[in-house]
């Protein structure tokens, strides 16, 4: 390594991605960090994740499984859409990883002979997944990485730090414009590193936290970045049918709990041979498809075979969160419907996290590798957000070459119409025409909406909206270009799937 000063990082997004990125960039002490965050450090999707971390990792007498098998599900679930080579990298070093998450604290939940253990989940072949204290992985990870960070004099933390826009010169991006206290500020730095998240704000019923509003998608778009599979936005399949829609795990329907319709019938089973455990693009699509069929609100999750007992042991999160719903899933079935859960496409990048903006990284849910195709496997996120974290901060250090190029197709999004952007409003346009079951009819009827509205405003709140409007607009372009049904992506004018448009659809904006 040589004597020049440590490179100046500045990773936006306190998520796994965001905070793990930070760390890896610390430990060869090549690069100082500035990590900012729109809430605090617990504000984002991972902190909020109760499913676990798929990865195939040594121990004794553990089921047979392989990197390759792990690879076999991921390609199975993408839907034929997956690029092969991420896939290959996120399965071959998810091990060396979550081994690193042991070190730093994590405390990941342990069979009686002291082993790992391991759960399965959603169309999993083997028993793979990790968890923390049954069903709160998410802050089981966070909390660790979080302690990590803050005691790390190399990294700076910025809570409630707003993302506005990036600075480029000459092509490359060289900071960021951020407000905080109510005023803007410009924070120079050598890379940017976009851990943002996703965008499940997009639609009224999501799982996703407030602060998820596409914010680091929209700023990359603005500074030229191409995006790619757009139109694929997975709805996880359970989410507890009350305000707020927080979800009810994969690995319940793992453990044995079942989908029933009001009449009790359970009706998975009609749908794909794998049932309640089909990949969640299936589960969610039918459980749409038949409520549509029935004229009923919501199904129900039935999992009152599991006991009392082994529901509040297994899940003393969801235990709990029932309750305080005034449920008693030991004793009665729970409502849930599908919510809007995690966005497949996002700013696209290499396998070094690289976006084609020089300077600009992307990892986790606002990055699209191409691991997760059409429809992600079930616990691969997390560790989406640690194996290209590792990588992107790997690639900042080394500040290789050449910068990656994409073929895209340049898209120009209508100016801004007359009508006053509201969230809610754009909220429910986009569940009614661009949630799990769309049409050309639908899309055009959003498509037209959106131009109808204008967004702007120098507060923080208002910036959101007009992000939520202009990912809008980007994902209903993308889903009325696909005319076929792939994974999370299903257009009930083309149910079928057309190898004619299996290629990606990357996108960059018309200048």
């Amino acid at each position: 390594m040589s004597s020049r000063r440590p490179r100046h990082i500045l990773v936006a997004g306190s998520g796994i991605a965001g905070l793990y990125t930070a760390l890896e960039l610390r430990r060869t002490r090549a690069a100082e960090v500035t990590l900012i965050t729109k809430g605090d450090l617990r504000q984002s999707n991972t902190w909020f994740a109760q499913g676990g971390i798929a990865a195939v990792f040594p121990q004794e007498d553990r089921v047979a499984d392989s990197p390759a098998s792990h690879g076999a599900d991921t390609l199975a679930a993408g839907a034929g859409h997956c690029d092969a080579a991420a896939v290959r990298v996120l399965c071959e070093e998810a091990g060396e990883h979550v081994e690193r998450l042991l070190q730093l604290g994590t405390c990941f939940d342990r069979a009686a002979d002291g082993g790992l253990a391991l759960g399965r989940e959603a169309a999993h072949s083997a028993e793979r997944i990790l968890h923390v204290n049954g069903d709160a992985t998410g802050a089981g990870i966070a909390d660790p990485l979080i302690a990590a960070v803050l005691t790390d004099p190399g990294i700076t933390v910025l809570e409630h730090t707003f993302l506005a826009d990036l600075v480029t010169r000459d092509g490359t991006v060289t900071g960021a414009v951020v407000i905080r206290s109510g005023g803007s500020t410009e924070l120079a730095a050598d890379a940017v590193v976009l851990a943002t998240g996703g965008a499940g704000q997009l639609f009224e019923q999501n799982t996703n936290p407030s602060v998820a509003t596409a914010d680091g998608l929209v700023v990359a778009w603005r500074a030229g970045a191409v995006v790619k599979d757009l139109e694929f936005f997975q709805f996880h399949p359970t989410a507890l049918d009350v305000p707020g829609h927080p979800l009810i795990s994969e690995a319940v329907r793992g453990d044995g709990a079942v989908l029933r319709d009001q009449s009790g019938h359970r009706f998975m089973t009609d749908y794909h041979l794998a049932a309640e455990l089909a990949p969640r693009d299936v589960v969610s699509r039918s459980i749409t498809l038949h409520l549509k069929k029935r004229g009923e609100q919501c199904v129900y999750l039935d999992a009152t075979a599991l006991g009392g007992g082994f529901l509040a042991g297994r899940f003393p999160t969801l235990d709990g969160l029932t309750r305080a719903h005034g449920f008693d899933w030991a004793r009665e079935p729970l409502p849930v419907v599908p919510a809007a859960h995690y966005w497949m496409g996002g700013i696209h990048t290499d396998l070094w996290g690289r976006t084609s903006v020089p300077g600009l990284y992307a990892v986790g849910e606002a990055a699209c590798t191409g691991v997760h195709g059409a429809n992600r496997l079930a616990s691969n996120s997390l560790l989406e957000g640690l194996v290209f974290g590792a990588r992107s901060a790997a690639a900042i250090v080394a500040d290789h070459g050449p910068w990656p190029e994409f073929g895209s197709t340049a898209l120009r999004i209508a100016a801004g119409g007359r009508e006053p952007a509201e969230r809610h409003r754009i909220q429910q346009l986009m569940s009614e025409h661009a949630a799990v079951i769309r049409d050309s009819a639908g899309l055009e009827v959003a498509a037209k909406q959106l131009t109808q509205w204008r967004a702007g405003g120098d507060t923080v709140e208002e910036r959101e909206t007009a992000n939520v409007l202009l990912a809008s607009h980007l994902l209903v372009q993308a889903a009325a270009a696909r005319d076929e049904s792939r994974g999370a992506h299903y257009r009930a004018d083309f149910p079928g799937a057309d190898a004619a448009v299996v290629a990606l659809h990357s996108y960059r904006m018309a200048q």
